[in-house]
Order: structure tokens, then C-alpha cells, then sequence
């Protein structure tokens, strides 16, 4: 799947096009770094996504406090429904490797654009 494509598509939907990285955000990627909310997305799509059924699917991903749940929300990757409403990523079933890894790659493209749209130099 075409990152790119998925995110113009997505930034036509008025919901998922509402989601932004705020200043507290910005200042969290620059106080820890890139590599840190690398690290922290990869253990988010275990934590919250991986299974076949995670729990509290739907309700699983918080709204703040973290840039990899923007992006989450942004990217409709919060939860199993979202994934396969917009992705076409089944339901019922554990992740695949090729799964995870689109998902990553979907979330981190989404978060380095907002951050650097919005970081002030």
C-alpha cells in the first residue's frame, strides 16, 4: 500500500483531517527525539493493535498525550474497525509483519510531516 496516497486520502475526510500535532507535542518529539517516538510507536501497534481481538477495540487509544496517538487517529489506525474500514486490514486476526510495518511506516510519514509543518526553527 502507498503511504502517501493513504494520507492524501485520509486528509479529505474531515475527522481525520481535524488531528494535529500541538506545541506540547512538538516540544516532546524535540526534548526526546525522533528515535524515542519511533520506539514508542512500534510498542503502540503491539499494545493496541497486534492481537486479534485487542482490548477495549475501539476505546483502546487515547486522544492525547502522546504524538503516535495523533497519529493513530489521524491515520485511522486507533483501532481494528478503523483498520479495516480504511486500510482493508481484516479483522479477528494477529497482525502480520507486512501489516505492522505498513502501519509504522503510515504513522511515522504522517508524524515527521506535522512536526515539521508545525516546528518553529
Amino acid at each position: 500500500m502507498d503511504v502517501n496516497k493513504k494520507l492524501e486520502s485520509l486528509s479529505k475526510s474531515k475527522f481525520r483531517s481535524s488531528f494535529h500535532l500541538n506545541k506540547k507535542l512538538i516540544s516532546y518529539i524535540d526534548e526526546k527525539g525522533m528515535d524515542t517516538v519511533k520506539r514508542h510507536t512500534v510498542d503502540f501497534i503491539t499494545t493496541h493493535l497486534s492481537d486479534a481481538n485487542p482490548l477495549n477495540d475501539g476505546k483502546q487509544t487515547p486522544m492525547k498525550g502522546h504524538p503516535t496517538f495523533i497519529a493513530m487517529h489521524a491515520c485511522a489506525c486507533c483501532c481494528r474497525s478503523c483498520l479495516y474500514k480504511w486500510h482493508g486490514i481484516e479483522k479477528g486476526k494477529a497482525l502480520t509483519s507486512d501489516e505492522k510495518n505498513y502501519i509504522y511506516k503510515l504513522l511515522i510519514t504522517w508524524i515527521k510531516k506535522e512536526y515539521e509543518s508545525k516546528r518553529t526553527f
